[in-house]
């Protein structure tokens, strides 16, 4: 359809409306017509080489593996399934195997002809959005069963025009109840879905090539491997930005998830973190600068949302959250956060002792060493942590890796050094299938005394690596959740060349080189490091986490290295511990709030769809907030402070207990006397 025809069908969809209907801030045929540019055509076509010749994953780009760039851009272009029809997907199957040939040879005018139908399917929808918007007819939230499917990745593609506009009249509906559920007016409602709508369609004007290159070349990469990916002129600068901790900002790993700006990871010491109100998979739903409104920032660009967030050092950003935690109930919250520079320091490993006041262990020391990242001379400060530790005579020390995602690889290695005299750490096979060793060498340890090791899903990659190394040698007891399964190197590498004479520059590629092995010879690829004790957790093994990346390498294994147990762990020891472990857990008021907060996760996890009764979805969140007010009189009384009758009326307030922290000081007690008894009874 050309751009007149579909200026004329969006027109005939106002003509038929009465006054008071908002009309799109520009017109269709404002929307750019965009086509690849000179430097696309090199960089595709070096992209294509590189990542056959030198890539650790050995693959045929050939029709086969067109289909996957082409499912994989079909879902960056619409993900939720909602702009196009089937018909529209129809009409795209004559390429679905033309993506090989178009990234060898730098020719992607297919991909940019999927690209224009879809802004303007966009263009559509958001018109047709603002068309339900009414200042004098509120919408009906008492209609029963109506509901909002905001997961539809596995749902069929509408059929018609018809199927779509129910599904944005859903869209809309939500949309609308949330900021009623905010406590907004029908009129202050109306205006802001008309802004936002508004501002959506801008932003499809203020598109370019750039971004259409972008998502071939990541459809390309992703197709690969998922840690394989293409970033734009722009992006690569923010990368080594971030890389050199030069970025004057709040300190947050941001992405894009549909229209959401959602936070990926918090840099440990930064300014998001210290404030302890935000964490990965909260979503950014608005933006405002000290005594300055708010901006709402829902289907925003991720770049533009980040340049709002960033800023001069010391100055100040509000954000609006939409907390994960609170899933489909969550009530939005705001933050003052006061940038700063990101420093290197700021991300050190810290230590502290923990002493329980009560119980079978009062008054005995356990040293808790938190590391958020693996930067460069962690082993170092990570020493440091241990001397006092040791001055300070604990009998036992935790090492703390909930969230670390990895870093220095180097590091892993020291880091393990620390607790073992010598041997390998971990194998390294490059892409030509040559095995490696990374072992420590120097023959002494700064701590030998009882080790445990904390992780999480979060944990990843060089996290795994440490970990691994300690529960191969049978020295550190590994509790937590299985952690991520991220087994993979990946290499930094601009695409441009010293004799390019472009107007525009040429990205940068960050692409997979070699795979982790274990020292038992088991790679941490997929299935991570299971923990010997696990803790009650909500996600199954492998849910969140590397196996369900599409097109993850597989799992595999090398040789086993030549090493021996240092034995400090053994499986009798474990059974012990565990049977004491499940016996404190089966008492422990805390515990009983994690299970409960399981049971509710398993209960709606699986849903697909939300309510759009207001009674409902208020009905919900009281039962949220009555829970969480009776768990914080709970806390309270215990501590000797008075009930509140609201959480509103708190003035002192407390810190919530890290419940799995304080359970493996008491395990890590656990293993201390389980080794004093075995010695006596050698004795």
């Amino acid at each position: 359809m050309g751009k007149l025809t579909l200026a004329v069908s969006i027109a005939a969809l106002f003509a038929g409306l009465p006054a008071w209907a908002f009309e799109p801030a520009i017109q269709i045929n404002e929307l750019p017509s965009l086509s690849q540019e000179p430097q696309h055509k090199v960089a595709s076509k070096r992209v294509a080489s590189l990542f056959t010749r030198s890539h650790y994953h050995r693959f045929a780009l050939d029709d086969a593996f067109s289909e996957h760039i082409f499912n994989l851009y079909l879902e960056q272009l619409d993900y939720r399934r909602n702009v196009m029809t089937q018909s529209d997907l129809d009409s795209f199957d004559k390429y679905r195997h033309s993506f090989d040939d178009m990234v060898t040879s730098g020719e992607l005018t297919p991909a940019f002809t999927m690209f224009d139908l879809l802004q303007k399917r966009r263009y559509e929808r958001f018109a047709y959005a603002l068309s339900l918007l009414d200042k004098e007819k509120p919408f009906d939230f008492t209609q029963a069963g109506d509901k909002y499917q905001f997961d539809r990745e596995d749902a069929p593609w509408a059929k018609n025009d018809a199927e779509l506009d129910e599904l944005w009249r859903q869209r809309v509906k939500y949309d609308a109840l949330n900021l009623k559920l905010t406590g907004k007016e029908w009129p202050d409602i109306v205006e802001v879905l008309q802004k936002r709508y508004n501002n959506a369609i801008k932003r499809l004007s203020q598109t370019h090539s750039e971004d259409v290159f972008q998502a071939v070349m990541n459809a390309f990469a992703r197709s690969v491997e998922p840690h394989t990916s293409y970033l734009s002129p722009r992006n690569a600068e923010r990368f080594q930005m971030e890389m050199n901790l030069s970025l004057e900002g709040i300190g947050a790993v941001l992405q894009m998830d549909d229209d959401y700006t959602v936070i990926k990871s918090l840099v440990a010491g930064g300014p998001a973190a210290l404030s302890e109100k935000l964490s990965p998979e909260d979503k950014i739903i608005g933006v405002g600068q000290k005594d300055k409104e708010i901006v709402d920032v829902i289907g925003w660009r991720l770049d533009d949302v980040v340049e709002l967030i960033k800023g001069p050092k010391g100055s100040e950003v509000v954000l609006q959250i939409l907390p994960n935690k609170g899933g489909a109930n969550a009530k939005t919250f705001e933050v003052m956060i006061t940038r700063d520079k990101i420093r290197l320091e700021d991300r050190a490993a810290t230590s502290k002792i923990i002493e329980p006041k009560e119980g079978e262990y009062a008054n005995r020391k356990v040293g808790v060493i938190q590391i958020p990242g693996f930067y460069m001379n962690l082993s170092q400060d990570v020493t440091k942590e241990l001397v006092k530790l040791n001055e300070a005579n604990v009998e036992g020390v935790v090492v703390d890796l909930r969230g670390n995602g990895g870093g220095a690889l180097t590091e892993a290695t020291l880091l393990t050094g620390l607790f073992i005299d010598k041997g390998p750490v971990v194998q390294i096979r490059d892409a030509n299938g040559r095995v490696s060793q990374n072992s420590d060498n120097d023959g002494s340890s700064v701590y030998g005394g009882p080790l445990t090791i904390m992780v999480d899903r979060y944990s990843a990659s060089a996290s795994e690596i440490f970990a691994a190394a300690l529960q191969d040698y049978n020295r550190a007891l590994v509790v937590g959740e299985s952690t991520f399964g991220k087994g993979t190197v990946q290499q930094h590498k601009s695409l441009g060349r010293i004799y390019d004479m472009y107007d525009k520059p040429i990205g940068h590629v960050q692409y997979t080189i070699a795979k982790f092995y274990r020292i038992n010879g088991g790679s941490t690829q997929l299935k991570g490091v299971t923990p010997d004790l696990a803790f009650p957790s909500a996600l199954e093994p492998g849910e969140y986490g590397e196996s369900e990346q599409k097109y993850a390498l597989p799992w595999d294994k090398v040789p086993v290295a030549n090493y021996s147990s240092l034995g400090q762990i053994n499986s009798e020891l474990v059974s012990v511990l565990n049977t004491k472990h499940q016996g404190r857990i089966g008492q422990n008021v805390e515990f009983g709030y994690i299970n409960q907060d399981i049971t509710e996760y398993k209960k709606h996890h699986e849903d697909t769809t939300i309510s759009l009764v207001e009674s409902e979805r208020l009905a919900s969140r009281a039962e949220d907030d009555k829970r969480v007010l009776d768990r914080t009189n709970e806390r309270r009384v215990k501590l000797g402070l008075k009930a509140v009758a609201s959480m509103d009326d708190i003035e002192d307030e407390i810190e919530n207990p890290d419940a799995f922290l304080d359970e493996t000081v008491y395990i890590t007690l656990d293993m201390v006397d389980s080794a004093k008894m075995a010695k006596n009874s050698v004795k």
